[in-house]
């Protein structure tokens, strides 16, 4: 097990060079990655890991590595900030689970054991005091964190908003971070309305699977073949399609939308 993990109260001194090592770590998250957890990143996910953007959203292809990155990311957060809770929420229980699972893969490459904190079934705890917590897709749930300090929604796209809505004010006394990670689905709901109307606040990262260089040209092929292009576009391409079931589409109303007329006044 690697030591430097494990931030020791044994003297001033210590605590100072721990202190000093956890904000060099912070200071190149890339670099932590690679020599701590195994983790080489690519352009694009050098730059989620490097932001310093208090919102994220990231609309990439499947197989693009978002939850390892965001593993990444809550890991090292934990890590450089002691007693900090990170959050993360999916549709499922069985999906945060598996993103609590990547987060002690990556531990465990560290030589690092993860445990949980002993009140939440999906957690880890570190020594420092910080935490990561999973929860599943169900509203009354997911109330009662509070001072969350990161704040992580996998697979965004597929979450309710009113989940959505249940979340966000745990991020208001610490002035947490937020980050949505999926696919796209269809023209509706937070994850849509974010990555198309977000504004300036949102750091947007798209990827589609035509820019992954670790996705073979031959497989995406395949799936065109075997899914059809509108899921295809959707699962690879990073596209936002109607489900069909409206009778005008959504982004020909939104073209359609003029803020300088007036409305008429009878």
């Amino acid at each position: 097990m690697q030591g430097v993990w494990w931030i020791r109260k044994e003297s001033p001194a210590e605590s100072r060079r721990a202190r000093r090592a956890a904000a060099r770590a912070e200071e190149n998250c890339v670099e932590f990655a690679k020599r701590r957890l195994g983790f080489e990143a690519d352009e694009k996910q050098r730059l989620v890991l490097e932001s310093t953007a208090r919102r994220g959203i990231l609309n990439c292809t499947r197989q693009w590595g978002k939850s390892t990155v965001a593993a990444v990311k809550a890991i090292h957060h934990a890590y450089t900030i002691p007693g900090s809770l990170v959050l993360v929420a999916s549709p499922s229980g069985r999906q945060s689970g598996e993103f609590l699972h990547k987060v002690c893969e990556l531990l465990s490459t560290a030589g690092v054991r993860g445990r949980g904190d002993g009140y939440n079934e999906l957690s880890v705890r570190f020594p420092n005091g910080s935490r990561i917590v999973g929860l599943p897709g169900v509203d009354g749930t997911g109330r009662g964190f509070s001072s969350v300090s990161l704040m992580i929604i996998d697979e965004a796209s597929r979450v309710e908003d009113r989940m959505y809505r249940a979340l966000r004010p745990m991020l208001a006394v610490g002035g947490g971070e937020l980050w949505l990670l999926s696919t796209p689905n269809q023209k509706r709901g937070f994850f849509y309305e974010i990555w198309e109307h977000g504004g300036p606040a949102w750091m947007k990262v798209r990827a589609p699977a035509t820019e992954c260089a670790r996705i073979r040209q031959e497989f995406l092929e395949e799936e065109v073949a075997e899914h059809g292009e509108d899921e295809f576009r959707r699962e690879y391409l990073c596209e936002f399609l109607d489900s069909g079931e409206a009778v005008f589409d959504r982004g020909l109303l939104e073209r359609a939308m003029d803020d300088e007329v007036k409305q008429l006044e009878l």
